[in-house]
């Protein structure tokens, strides 16, 4: 991954959007697995899991698989 953006900017960003691209998604993956994290950006990314199970974002991962069955 070239430029690394904070969890929590994908968050924000999810949130705003209602919407997780899955170029956004594998940020995320990278970042959970790549970089030390604090509190904060836990709980960020604790808020996303909780928005997508309330249906508030959608995954393009989830929609595109949907498409495809």
């Amino acid at each position: 991954m070239s430029s690394t953006i904070s969890i929590g900017d994908l968050v924000q960003q999810a949130l705003t959007t209602g919407y997780l691209t899955v170029e956004a998604e594998e940020q995320l993956r990278y970042s959970l697995h790549q970089t030390q994290y604090g509190l904060q950006e836990l709980r960020a990314f604790m808020t996303l899991q909780q928005a997508t199970m309330d249906g508030l974002v959608k995954q393009q991962s989830r929609e595109q698989f949907k498409m495809q069955n």
